[in-house]
């Protein structure tokens, strides 16, 4: 859902929905939550080893002493610009030193950054200081060719809330990051362990994503905990591959956990084979996190250049499900353990762990990260499905939030009346309380009364070597209502059509859940961190099929 505000409309009055009081007493004596900011517990960190490499960007080794010290001078340079604590600020930045830097002054200020993807324009970041009255835009002079200085030109007259433009590189009239590091230091923290740290975004694909309310102290214990489960420690040596803005990268475990851990962050601005592989052999990357096409790319990659990754101890691949025949491939080619992530920016997390059986790291998702993630899957009417069977998956928890920002309606419909948040994922429950991702309700595909599941055909079609990756997804139809189309991008020589379907066919597949039609694509196009967009799928087959019905109309 967009957050233009023809649709959803900004509400102050239900700012930022905190916890009912006996959960977060509760929380609170279970040890979950501490009375700990982010910026204190990077001080801490520092403290423990100063001289420790904290983060390698290109030629850039910053000790933990020097992370500590230039986040406290920026923090008094943003504080002398005039950003006070309870200032939304959008952060637009690609993967590097100045990122980490400006969110922990940020966290340092007590005003709360909105975290804004690399891959987000005009129309997204326009939405969000709309939205938020953002008081500051953080971006660079060059984003991946794109001039934020021209885009911050246009968010100024059109936000008038809009005070302060700051640019790391060349700012021209705008204040340059690099001039604010000369203030004093500011060694107060003026955030506060019960209150909003910063906004993620919600991993919708349509519209402008909806802001989410991560506060310190649960999002510390999302850290803290995921650290564990991960295995982080001062030896670490974490390659940030997709965007830090992300939550999966920046904290499960991410670029924050493995500096609250002791370990090095490595920066990259680019995902792909080349440039990461690079990385890890130079750098003795251990951990690394991917969403599944980029996994996928990977393997391919790394089957043909046998590049020294010897060092990678864990791939984490999260955001979308990796496919079983995927997944199988993980540690024979790459030499790594999989560590499969269901996980939302809403909260709930769920990992399988690094001594699972294979056969549990293959074939799901993994389980809840905390003993009090109340996890229900429900059906249509709200009912609990037994173990098994598919539902819908809700959830609360001690980080898992109770609302959007400023969006009470849309609360309304996303939260049950007890607390549950509505993923709207479709999942189902093993008995030894594992989820596996079904796919989500928009997925499932109801061609004339018969129900396919998209993930089941491209599990079978990308099994066929001639297919690196598929999408099934539902295009309209006048008989059926719906019918199936999968998106192939092959690998050369590709497959024909006829080839394709036979291999379905050999598998023992219904014949109802055979694709009705197949296009090859080089590409799929992709969200801002990097999924699959099958809305943009979609889109497309609804469009050639409305041209095609005005043609016939017009004979």
């Amino acid at each position: 859902m967009s957050l233009s505000t023809s649709i959803l409309v900004p509400d102050a009055s239900d700012d930022a929905p905190d916890w009912p009081a006996a959960f977060a007493e509760r929380y609170r004596q279970a040890g979950y939550w501490q009375e700990q900011t982010f910026a204190q517990a990077l001080d801490a960190a520092a403290a423990r080893n100063p001289a420790a490499i904290a983060i390698t960007d290109g030629p850039l080794h910053l000790s933990y002493a020097s992370l500590a010290d230039r986040c406290r001078r920026l923090a008094g340079g943003l504080r002398a610009l005039g950003l006070q604590a309870g200032d939304n600020v959008v952060v637009h930045l690609p993967n590097g030193s100045a990122f980490v830097e400006v969110c922990f002054a940020l966290f340092r200020l007590g005003a709360r950054p909105i975290l804004a993807l690399p891959a987000h324009r005009q129309h997204e970041i326009g939405g969000f200081c709309s939205f938020a009255q953002a008081t500051a835009y953080i971006g660079c002079d060059q984003l991946e060719g794109f001039d934020c200085r021209q885009m911050a030109r246009q968010l100024r007259a059109a936000n008038p809330c809009l005070q302060h433009v700051v640019i790391e590189g060349v700012a021209e009239e705008f204040t340059a990051l690099g001039e604010l590091y000369r203030s004093e230091a500011l060694e107060h923290d003026a955030g506060q362990a019960e209150a909003v740290a910063c906004f993620q975004l919600s991993g919708g694909t349509t519209g402008t994503p909806k802001l989410i309310p991560r506060r310190h102290a649960e999002y510390l214990y999302n850290v803290r905990a995921s650290s564990a489960v991960c295995g982080l420690d001062q030896h670490t040596v974490y390659l940030a591959a997709l965007p830090m803005a992300h939550n999966f990268t920046l904290c499960c475990p991410g670029v924050i956990g493995t500096l609250l851990a002791g370990g090095r962050v490595v920066c990259s601005r680019r995902p792909d084979p080349d440039t990461c592989f690079a990385l890890i052999s130079a750098e003795r990357v251990t951990v690394t996190a991917l969403v599944p096409p980029l996994a996928m790319l990977w393997l391919d990659a790394q089957a043909q250049r046998q590049a020294d990754l010897s060092s990678l101890r864990v791939l984490q691949v999260g955001g979308a499900k990796l496919l079983s025949t995927a997944a199988a491939r993980v540690t024979p080619i790459l030499g790594c353990t999989l560590q499969q992530v269901l996980g939302m920016a809403e909260g709930l997390l769920c990992y399988t762990r690094l001594d699972d059986r294979q056969e549990l790291i293959l074939h799901t998702q993994g389980r809840p990260l905390s003993a009090d993630d109340e996890v229900r899957i429900v059906d249509e009417q709200g009912q609990a499905v037994p173990d098994g069977e598919v539902g819908e998956l809700q959830v609360r928890g001690p980080y898992t939030i109770r609302g959007y920002y400023r969006l009470p309606a849309h609360n309304a419909k996303a939260f049950t009346d007890d607390g549950f948040y509505c993923s709207g994922d479709r999942v189902r429950r093993t008995a030894e309380g594992y989820l596996v991702v079904e796919g989500r309700d928009k997925d499932q595909i109801n061609r004339g009364g018969e129900k396919v599941a998209a993930e089941e055909v491209e599990n079978l079609l990308i099994n066929h070597p001639q297919v690196h990756d598929a999408a099934l997804v539902a295009m309209p139809d006048a008989l059926l209502g719906e019918s199936t189309c999968a998106f192939i991008v092959a690998r050369n020589p590709a497959p024909s059509t006829f080839a394709l379907k036979q291999h379905l066919r050999s598998q023992g597949l219904a014949a109802f859940k055979v694709p009705d039609r197949i296009e090859f694509v080089p590409q799929f196009p992709q969200t801002g961190v990097g999924k699959v967009s099958r809305k943009d799928l979609r889109e497309s087959l609804r469009l050639a099929w409305l041209d095609a019905n005005r043609g016939s109309s017009a004979s």
